[in-house]
């Protein structure tokens, strides 16, 4: 806390959210939830593995109206759980193909658990004791269990098909069709999942789960941003997931974008990057505006305008080449607490978009391209 309020000490109106956000009362959801984890000892273990696992997702997740709530929760550890497989590159090829392959299977064997991951992989606790996420799924309505089990089936199938791909061709993503598929399969899969089970819940109507389009566009958005942004740790673990496509007209290796020879390449290169992100902000819109619910509504806006925070951050910054960077503490509680209705939201996306804007240079060869993408969100 005292960090936070170091970083926001010239920015007034953060340190008030701050405070605000340190001392706010409880709501009545959130008391039920608790008193629901003091009798509950099982499921009580499967939220702190959500706190253990989620650096951003775990707070929103546990505001979800009580029905909902257990349901994202089983829903995101499950999926932290394949995520957790296929990120593993001690695993041999062939074991982790048929674990993404056969997981949504998995999650029906009562007592399953898993403890071939590499020491060092960092959420292996989670399999280690996977026998109680198995648990509280077999817990849920069978709507919620059904669309758990088929994205599960979907993203594992996917994952496996890009780690056999990956490994054949000695590359990651290839072209910006790769670069859209991979997201769709790790993130806007998860879009899909979420709708439906908004919509099994009867918090939101049907309709929010038949548009797969700008549901894929929500999880596309969350995840090219923060592939943008994880540049640097990608890197150093050996992965790379910006396509070659984009990142080629560039440089020739993907670690060129470190040199102090290659700066204005790398500002270009980033610069490029973020307009492919921005093409999906018409959607993320839209979808917000379609929300009924209250907690689901905030629960999906929070993560949207971190995104579009970070993607102004990142935009002509060459300190992603060097590390991670993240928006102030401050910054992001005030953004959580503005993130209630579509107005905020809107006025959100609007200040980004002109910080955007603002930074966009002509010598930037996609200076047009970017112009009429802001352009384009700032009509939508």
């Amino acid at each position: 806390m005292l960090q936070a309020i170091l970083d926001s000490v010239t920015k007034p109106s953060e340190l008030a959210a701050l405070f605000q956000y340190k001392f706010a009362h409880k709501s009545p959801s959130a008391i039920r939830h608790q008193q629901s984890l003091d009798r509950d000892a099982s499921k009580k273990r499967c939220y702190d593995f959500l706190n253990m696992t989620s650096r951003s997702f775990a707070a929103v997740i546990q505001e979800l109206d009580d029905d909902l709530r257990d349901a994202v929760c089983l829903f995101y550890l499950v999926l932290r759980g394949l995520d957790t497989i296929e990120d593993d590159m001690t695993l041999p090829l062939d074991r982790k193909v048929e674990l993404l392959r056969s997981f949504d299977q998995i999650i029906y064997q009562k007592d399953w658990t898993f403890n071939e991951n590499g020491p060092d992989e960092k959420d292996r606790e989670l399999l280690v004791h996977f026998d109680v996420v198995i648990n509280e799924f077999l817990r849920l309505k069978p709507e919620f269990q059904q669309v758990i089990a088929n994205i599960t089936r979907l993203m594992g199938n996917g994952m496996a098909d890009y780690a056999s791909g990956k490994h054949r061709e000695n590359t990651a993503v290839a072209t910006v069709a790769d670069f859209d598929l991979y997201c769709h399969y790790v993130a806007g899969l998860v879009g899909y999942g979420l709708s439906d089970l908004f919509a099994a819940s009867g918090l939101e109507s049907e309709e929010i789960a038949k548009d797969k389009h700008i549901s894929n566009s929500m999880g596309l958005f969350l995840q090219k941003t923060n592939i943008i942004r994880d540049y640097r740790e990608d890197l150093d673990d050996g992965r790379q997931f910006w396509p070659h496509e984009i990142w080629g007209k560039y440089v020739d290796k993907f670690s060129d974008f470190t040199k102090p020879e290659n700066k204005l390449k790398a500002k270009y290169c980033l610069n490029d990057m973020v307009l492919n992100v921005l093409n999906q902000v018409p959607d993320v819109l839209t979808y917000l505006s379609r929300l009924q619910n209250q907690s689901v509504f905030n629960f999906c806006a929070i993560p949207q305008v971190m995104a579009i925070a970070t993607l102004a951050l990142v935009f002509n910054n060459l300190e992603v080449y060097q590390r991670n960077i993240k928006i102030r503490k401050g910054e992001a509680v005030k953004l959580i607490l503005q993130s209630t209705n579509m107005d905020n939201v809107i006025s959100i996306f609007r200040h980004y978009i002109f910080e955007i804007a603002r930074k966009n240079e002509a010598v930037n060869p996609n200076f047009m391209d970017i112009s009429m993408s802001i352009g384009r969100v700032c009509v939508s």
